[in-house]
C-alpha cells in the first residue's frame, strides 16, 4: 500500500510509525457546574488554568529559537487571549462547568477565525491546542503532545498543533507525516529547519496503526507501508548520500562560474550563530519579531539593540537583510494590532502598521541603527507587505532619517511584481516572499491540504510575477538585485529556477544549503535560463516542476 502526499523536506527513510495520542475527550454536552462550585469559583480557575499554559508555553518558548520560539510565544498569547476567556466566562454564568464552557467557547473562536480565511484559518488551530491544554489542566491530567518511544520512529498526525511542531525532537523523530496541512505549513517550515524527510496532504495516513514499518520519500511524496528490499536500498543510498550534503563550501555558484551567494533565513542569535557555522554566505531574511511576540508592549529600543546585534556580530563584514516587524495577521500584537479585523490576512500587518500606530516603525529603524554601530556586518533592511510606489517610497524616506542607506521592500503582493520598475526607482534591492507572493497570486490559504496544489511556488504564475521584479529591477538602468527568502529558495530544483529567472540570492534555512549549493553547481547559467523559460511555459505547477526536475538527474542522485 502507498499513500501520495506533498513532499515538503527531503530525504529517504524506514521506520515504525507512531500516531499522535488521542485529544483531550470532550467534556459531555451541556456538562453542568458542580453544585458545590460557584460561578465565580469556576471562573476564576479556569483562569488559573489558562495562565497556567500560558507559562508553560512561555517556558518552552524559552528554551527554543527562530521558527519553534516564535511560534510557541504565539500559541502563549491565544492561551489568555482575551475574547476566548470571556466568552468562556459567560458560559460559566449561564450554568455550565468551567471545562464545557472552555470547550464551546473555543469552538466559536475556532470557527470564527477558519471562516475568516487566510492566516486567521491557521490560528484556529492553535485555539484547538490551548484548548485541550486548558481541559488538561483544570482535569490534573497531563496535556496533550508528541507521543514518547526508546527508539526512533516516524510521526504520523491529521495535523500538528504549531505548539507541537515547535517542540519536535530529531533524535527521536526521523520523519513526518500528516494526512492535512499544505507545504507552508507549520509542521511543513518547521520539518525543513529541522532537516525531517515530511510529507503533508497524505490523505488517509492518518489511519496508519502504531507498528506499522513504512518507507517515506521526503522529495517524491510518498509512503509505503510494509516497504521492501527496493526501499531499504534506497533508504541505504540516502544515507550515504546524505553525507556528501551535510558540508557547504561557503560559495554558491553555478557550473560555469556564476556566483549565486546562498544566505540563511534566521530568527535572533542562536540561529545566526549555526548559519553561519553552516556555511552561509550572510542573512538574507531576519525576522524581528522574536522580539516583540509574547508582549504585551513594545520592546525598548535598548532592548531591540541587542537583539539585533547578537545577529550582525554573527555576520561581520557580510551582508544581513533584516525585515522590519511583520506583525498582524498570524502575528497579532495586543499593542500594534487589531484582532476584530474582518480577514486580517489582509488588513493592517507589516509596514502598513504605522498607518494606525505611527512610532512603532520609526522607533524600530532606530534601534536597527544604533544596531549597527560598531558593527562590520552590512546592513540591509526591508518593510514587509508593500503594494505601492509610495509606500516604497516613504519606507526608504524613514530609512534615510534614521541613517540607514540600504532600504529595501518585500515583494509578497503581486502589485509591487507588476510595478516593481517604479518602485525600484525608490530603493535599493528587493526580497521576494514567495509564500505569500504564492497565497495571494493564487487565492490559496498556504494551510489547508485540498489547496496544496494551487499553493504551490512552481505556479507558473508566480514564476511569472518573480521573472516581471526582475525585470523591473534591470530595467532603465537600475541594476538592483533581488533576492528570495520565501520557503521556494530551499528547494534546490527550484532554486536553480530562479537562478535562471534572474534572482540574485537565495536565503533559507541553513539546513539547505549544501543540497542547493550541490544541484546549482550541476547546471550552467544558460541551463538555468533553458530550465527557468520550461516552467514559465508549463500549463501547470506539477508539469512546471516535472518538466524541471526531469532535467536534473542530480537530484536522483542525491535524493532530492
Amino acid at each position: 500500500m502507498t499513500f501520495t502526499g506533498v513532499g515538503v523536506s527531503p530525504g529517504r527513510v524506514l521506520g515504525t510509525v507512531r500516531q499522535m495520542p488521542a485529544q483531550v475527550s470532550e467534556p459531555p454536552a451541556g456538562e453542568p457546574l458542580d453544585p458545590s462550585t460557584s460561578a465565580e469559583d469556576a471562573a476564576a480557575a479556569l483562569r488559573a488554568a489558562s495562565s497556567a499554559v500560558q507559562a508553560d508555553l512561555k517556558s518552552r518558548a524559552e528554551r527554543a529559537h527562530g521558527d519553534a520560539k516564535a511560534v510557541l510565544q504565539a500559541t502563549a498569547q491565544m492561551a489568555t487571549d482575551s475574547m476566548l476567556l470571556k466568552t468562556a466566562v459567560k458560559h460559566i454564568d449561564r450554568g455550565l462547568s468551567a471545562e464545557r464552557a472552555i470547550w464551546e467557547a473555543s469552538a466559536s473562536v475556532a470557527e470564527m477565525l477558519h471562516n475568516l480565511g487566510g492566516y486567521m484559518a491557521e490560528r484556529s488551530t492553535d485555539v484547538f491546542d490551548v484548548r485541550s491544554r486548558i481541559v488538561a489542566q483544570l482535569r490534573g491530567v497531563p496535556a496533550p503532545g508528541i507521543p514518547t518511544a526508546t527508539t526512533p520512529f516516524v510521526l504520523v498526525a491529521e495535523d500538528l498543533a504549531p505548539a507541537d511542531t515547535a517542540t519536535l525532537d530529531p533524535d527521536q523523530i526521523i520523519a513526518l507525516v500528516t494526512s492535512g496541512g499544505g507545504p507552508q505549513s507549520h509542521t511543513a517550515i518547521i520539518a525543513r529547519a529541522l532537516g525531517l524527510p515530511a510529507v503533508v496532504a497524505a490523505v488517509g495516513a492518518d489511519a496508519l496503526a502504531d507498528g506499522t514499518e513504512v518507507y517515506i520519500d521526503g522529495a517524491a511524496g510518498t509512503i509505503v507501508v510494509d516497504p521492501g528490499a527496493e526501499e531499504l536500498a534506497a533508504a541505504t543510498a540516502w544515507t550515504a548520500m546524505a553525507s556528501r550534503l551535510s558540508d557547504f563550501d561557503g560559495n554558491g555558484r553555478t557550473a560555469d562560474g556564476h556566483l549565486v551567494p546562498l544566505l540563511a533565513n534566521v530568527g535572533g542569535a542562536k540561529d545566526a550563530v549555526a548559519a553561519a557555522a553552516a556555511g552561509a554566505q550572510g542573512v538574507g531574511l531576519l525576522r524581528t519579531e522574536f522580539c516583540f511576540l509574547g508582549r504585551d508592549t513594545e520592546p525598548s529600543i535598548e532592548e531591540q539593540v541587542e537583539a539585533y546585534r547578537g545577529v550582525f556580530d554573527a555576520f561581520g563584514g557580510k551582508k544581513v537583510v533584516i525585515r522590519t516587524l511583520d506583525a498582524g495577521a498570524d502575528k497579532p500584537l495586543p499593542f500594534l494590532t487589531d484582532a476584530t479585523e474582518p480577514n486580517p490576512a489582509l488588513g493592517v500587518r507589516g509596514y502598513r502598521t504605522d498607518w494606525t500606530t505611527p512610532g512603532v516603525l520609526d522607533r524600530q529603524l532606530a534601534a536597527i541603527a544604533s544596531a549597527t554601530e560598531g558593527s562590520a556586518a552590512d546592513v540591509w533592511v526591508m518593510a514587509p507587505m508593500i503594494a505601492t510606489v509610495d509606500e516604497a517610497e516613504h519606507f526608504a524616506s524613514m530609512c534615510a532619517s534614521a541613517g540607514l542607506k540600504t532600504p529595501g521592500v518585500m515583494v509578497e503582493i503581486p502589485a509591487a511584481a507588476l510595478r516593481s520598475e517604479l518602485i525600484f526607482e525608490h530603493v535599493e534591492f528587493a526580497s521576494i516572499g514567495t509564500n505569500d507572493l504564492t497565497q495571494y497570486t493564487m487565492a490559496a490559504d498556504r494551510q489547508l491540504g485540498p489547496l496544496a496544489a494551487l499553493n504551490s511556488p512552481w505556479q507558473p504564475a508566480v514564476l511569472q510575477l518573480i521573472g516581471l521584479t526582475v525585470a523591473g529591477a534591470v530595467a532603465e538602468g537600475h541594476d538592483k538585485p533581488v533576492g528570495v527568502c520565501g520557503e521556494a529558495a530551499a528547494d534546490p530544483a527550484l532554486a536553480v529556477v530562479l537562478t535562471g529567472l534572474g534572482v540574485s540570492t537565495l536565503s533559507m534555512t541553513s539546513r539547505a544549503l549544501a543540497a542547493v549549493a550541490a544541484v546549482l553547481a550541476s547546471v550552467t547559467l544558460d541551463q538555468a535560463k533553458d530550465l527557468a523559460q520550461l516552467a514559465l511555459a508549463a500549463p501547470t505547477a506539477a508539469a512546471a516542476k516535472e518538466s524541471v526536475r526531469s532535467r536534473l538527474p542530480v537530484l536522483a542522485e542525491l535524493g532530492l
